[in-house]
């Protein structure tokens, strides 16, 4: 590598870095954690959202779709994304944008690892994770996608969206697989946020129990637990080897 392909890639990891600290102080500089935990202002701003919704629908979709994928490509967590996609277009509009936006940002994020940070991710993920190696180079379609079917074996989105810069994977076979094994996953949280538009539009009161009760918010949750477990012993069987 000479000197003037690594200062582009500094400068390049720089920006992104920078792009992502600005973007987390203003987040959290605009939105009250309290507010978004608010009944009273969850249901005010949901009539507001999907008014607009059915007014501006094709806009909201497109300003939606660009905003996950910008969203994962700087490491947001998926599952509040997810939430509200399903809150806001609910089960299976919801569900079809959050797939198809997050592959894009997830795709992107792949790439710029590969170019700026692949040295950086294979010195601290490799230890870690060396011995799921030798199933992705058997078949790095089909092994990364059941990966992403169990949830990634409980390692954060971020995480598995890199993860595969340790085995050089195609970035078409990644994109494949991600759409592919990301589907169950994303459609229970998709499916628990359209759950809580749900139960919110027919309580004028919501309790734990009135959540609880229904079947759009307990069965994603039950299935969401189950990915979740079965996971965790793919993880224990992996990693005894």
């Amino acid at each position: 590598m000479n000197i003037s392909s690594l200062n582009i890639k500094i400068i390049v990891g720089t920006i992104y870095i920078a792009i992502l600290s600005i973007g987390l102080y203003f987040l959290f500089s605009v939105v009250d954690i309290k507010d978004l935990m608010s009944y009273d202002f969850i249901k005010e701003n949901k009539d507001i959202i999907l008014k607009y919704k059915d007014e501006n629908f094709l806009f909201l979709t497109f300003v939606f779709f660009i905003f996950m994928a910008v969203w994962v490509l700087f490491l947001g967590f998926v599952i509040p994304i997810l939430l509200l996609s399903g809150f806001v277009f609910g089960k299976w509009w919801g569900i079809l944008i959050g797939v198809t936006s997050t592959t894009v940002g997830a795709t992107l994020l792949y790439i710029l690892a590969i170019y700026f940070f692949q040295n950086f991710i294979k010195e601290k993920l490799a230890p870690k994770y060396s011995t799921l190696l030798e199933f992705f180079n058997k078949n790095d379609t089909l092994y990364f996608t059941i990966f992403r079917l169990s949830g990634g074996l409980g390692a954060p989105y971020a995480i598995q969206n890199v993860l595969p810069v340790l085995f050089n994977m195609p970035t078409k076979n990644y994109a494949i697989a991600t759409l592919f094994g990301s589907v169950p996953a994303m459609f229970v949280t998709v499916s628990l946020g359209s759950g809580i538009e749900s139960v919110i539009d027919q309580n004028a009161t919501v309790s734990l129990s009135t959540i609880f009760s229904s079947p759009e918010i307990y069965v994603p949750i039950f299935i969401f637990f189950v990915i979740l477990f079965t996971g965790y012993l793919l993880k224990k069987i992996y990693f005894k080897r």
